[in-house]
């Protein structure tokens, strides 16, 4: 005789509620299909004479989308510079830089690891046009940023000068010297017209 169908799972969880099945047709329909759908399905035929079980496995995938993208940066020379890039996707997706459209591999001084991208110290030949790529087997995408690089003369408008009165002889006094600059000046020290140089004291 012509066998009922039936549908289950063959991991014991339920069915999706979602979950459609015609019986006429032994279809076994899922929509908007997500990764808690996915698993082990069995199709059970069955009559009077016996029964028959077929299996098939639905596996969840995804092509990678940005949860983290990069920003423009512009930074001062020997300044710190870092990137960061996140992707969801199924599998997980895979990172690689570019640089003005060419692969950005690690050296000395460009450190990457999966969507981070850092430079200690930036010089001028490190400004341009970057690019994350994240990808998987089901899709790539971009995000784009541009790094710009300046040099700044020593600006002391922020430093904060002030009048030092030593209360006790034998204290000690310390002066701070930290104007904006880049990269970064040398210092020497003058006392009126004097140099001052290194001594005991």
């Amino acid at each position: 005789p012509v066998p009922t169908i039936s549908w289950r799972r063959a991991d014991g969880k339920q069915l999706p509620r979602k979950a459609r099945r015609h019986r006429s047709s032994g279809l076994l329909e899922i929509p908007n299909f997500q990764q808690e759908d996915a698993g082990l399905y069995e199709c059970v035929a069955e009559n009077v004479r016996g029964k028959n079980v077929a299996r098939g496995q639905l596996t969840f995938y995804a092509q990678p989308s940005w949860t983290q993208r990069i920003g423009d940066v512009r930074a001062a020379l020997e300044e710190r510079v870092s990137w960061e890039c996140r992707a969801s996707g199924r599998p997980k997706p895979s990172y690689r830089w570019l640089k003005d459209g060419e692969p950005l591999l690690p050296q000395g001084r460009v450190q990457l690891e999966q969507g981070s991208l850092t430079i200690p110290n930036v010089s001028l030949s490190d400004a341009g046009m970057y690019q994350c790529v994240a990808e998987n087997r089901h899709g790539v995408i971009f995000a784009s940023a541009e790094l710009s690089v300046v040099a700044i003369g020593p600006d002391f408008s922020k430093t904060l000068l002030k009048k030092l009165t030593l209360v006790k002889v034998g204290g000690e006094v310390i002066i701070e010297c930290k104007p904006k600059a880049s990269p970064r000046p040398t210092y020497s020290w003058k006392k009126g017209k004097d140099i001052l140089r290194e001594n005991e004291r």
